[in-house]
């Protein structure tokens, strides 16, 4: 079992940065590909990143490519997402989950989920 706890969403500036942390718990955070999905009101939830389970390998959803960072610190066992160049077609609320499956890029992929934290850009 797994309990994943994110933060550092708030409102920003189109344009300005944020960085999301997600802390988990238990002692198998290395053995586990880690994920952030986003869900914007209305749609549905989509990918953003993940990362393998020894942070060498990632992917990115094409329109965050070279503006957002997935990195992850096995000893602090926490996944971060630093947000760069941000957009206002960025907001939504972003969940990080956990899971096995390497390149999975749809929700049904993962074991588990956070509780969500928002962010918001502002044009």
């Amino acid at each position: 079992q797994v309990q994943l706890v994110e933060s550092g969403g708030g409102l920003v500036q189109a344009g300005g940065s944020l960085r999301l942390s997600c802390a988990a718990s238990g002692r198998t955070f290395s053995s586990y590909v880690m994920a952030w999905f986003r869900q914007a009101p209305g749609k549905e939830r989509e990918f953003v990143s993940a990362i393998n389970q020894s942070g060498g390998s990632t992917s990115y959803k094409d329109s965050v490519n070279r503006r957002f960072y997935i990195s992850r610190d096995n000893a602090k066992n926490t996944v971060y997402l630093q947000m760069n160049s941000l957009k206002a077609e960025d907001t939504a609320v972003y969940y990080c989950a956990a899971g096995s499956i390497w390149r999975g890029t749809t929700p049904e992929k993962y074991d588990y989920w956070g509780q969500g934290t928002q962010v918001t850009v502002s044009s």
